[in-house]
């Protein structure tokens, strides 16, 4: 696969308290399958879809860390993206750090709070399929700041942006710097955390990964031990169900409309 553009998402990966657990559920869920992981890494381990390496699970080091999905973003320079995210308001919550022949990684929050990673390169080059079915497809940050949050991820990553029509939804689409703004060049997006919510919901990215049929997944997730957190429902762009795993890790699943 191409090297990702800068600000492309590149990769995402679930925190979990027990990873063996994590392998059984996404494994069935999406037919998932995995490398050994390595000690030396703290087991972090591959998971591959049709041979093809789709995200990672690891098991969490300490249990006050929160069991969650996450995103990278793709940089061909991290400590550059770290100065920016820095002068644009944000804050480190790991400074660049090798992971030995595989890449270089960071984490970031931004002036919301919502955390995110960073991916500079090396052998590992990121998602070998995404866009199909039992693989990412697209993240969006939910925030209260949206403002802040604006102009934070257009500063660093150059977003070109346009906003939904619809004018009783609050959602900002984000397209790589250098691009027109648009659904075919979409890679992401600002949504805002409104009194609808749970007030004590954070600020944070939600991970989406395709499906073929959105109600059959969500219902297989009940089965394995998930909870369905929001029933499936439509949208122009595909039938979606929010899932927290049998770990309490939320993530979507969105099912394309099918060609007619």
């Amino acid at each position: 696969m191409a090297a990702f553009t800068e600000g492309t998402p590149c990769w995402a990966d679930a925190m979990l308290p027990d990873l063996e657990a994590g392998k059984r559920f996404y494994g069935e869920l999406f037919g998932w399958t995995f490398d050994e992981g390595d000690e030396a890494y703290g087991n972090y381990t591959n998971a591959f879809s049709e041979g093809k390496r789709v995200a990672g699970l690891a098991p969490k080091r300490d249990g006050r860390m929160p069991t969650v999905w996450g995103v990278y973003f793709s940089t061909p320079d991290a400590v550059a993206t770290t100065r920016r995210i820095r002068e644009a308001g944000g804050q480190m919550v790991m400074d660049p750090m090798p992971v030995g022949s595989f890449g270089t990684m960071a984490q970031a929050a931004d002036p919301g709070g919502a955390v995110f990673g960073l991916w500079e390169a090396g052998e590992h080059t990121g998602f070998e399929k995404q866009g199909e079915p039992c693989s990412f497809c697209w993240t969006e940050v939910y925030t209260r700041d949206k403002d802040a949050v604006d102009a934070f991820y257009e500063t660093v990553f150059g977003f070109q942006v346009r906003d939904l029509d619809d004018a009783s939804i609050d959602f900002r689409v984000w397209s790589p710097a250098g691009t027109q703004a648009g659904d075919d060049t979409a890679i992401g997006g600002r949504s805002v955390i409104t009194d609808a919510f749970p007030a004590a919901m954070p600020a944070h990215f939600l991970i989406y990964f395709a499906v073929e049929d959105c109600d059959d997944t969500a219902a297989v997730a009940t089965r394995l031990g998930g909870r369905v957190t929001e029933e499936p429902f439509d949208t122009p762009y595909g039938r979606i169900a929010l899932i927290a795993d049998n770990q309490g890790a939320v993530f979507a699943v969105l099912a394309e409309p099918k060609a007619a």
